[in-house]
């Protein structure tokens, strides 16, 4: 039986197309999370579509599990003169998280469609709205929208 306060944790868990990497994020409410799209050029290429999806976690909520394999970290630029470093799976090339330099130590920002339910964590805002696509409707709902960052 889980433990009071435990009770409101919210416990989610994720992996790449192949189960090679799996992890597990552990947040103290929803409000921990943020998920947001970017329809920046860099993430649409990183992430092979319209935006890229992401929900920023805790550093200290985010775990690969003990049966994991063990990700591949590629580092470059982010297409504004920074370091972004993704983390995938060297068997799949699946995506699970990404993180800048400044935020290295203390987030990652999880590859939505990597969760094992991505409805979780709906959006709750946009970036570089400027660049999204003609066709691509708003986000209803959202929180916050940023023509640039």
């Amino acid at each position: 039986m889980a433990s009071p306060e435990n009770s409101t944790k919210i416990d989610l868990s994720g992996s790449c197309l192949c189960n090679n990497l799996k992890y597990h994020i552990l947040l103290d409410s929803k409000d921990d999370a943020r998920t947001t799209l970017c329809h920046c050029g860099h993430c649409k290429k990183a992430f092979g579509g319209a935006f890229g999806l992401t929900s920023k976690v805790p550093l200290d909520a985010f775990r690969y599990k003990r049966d994991s394999g063990k990700p591949t970290v590629h580092a470059g630029d982010n297409g504004f003169g920074n370091t972004v470093y993704r983390e995938f799976c060297h068997k799949c090339g699946c995506c699970i998280c990404e993180y800048g330099e400044q935020a290295r130590l203390h987030f990652r920002y999880v590859a939505l469609g990597s969760l094992d339910d991505p409805s979780t964590l709906p959006p709750k805002g946009e970036f570089y709205c400027s660049q999204r696509e003609s066709w691509m409707p708003e986000i209803p709902g959202k929180v916050a929208q940023f023509v640039k960052m």
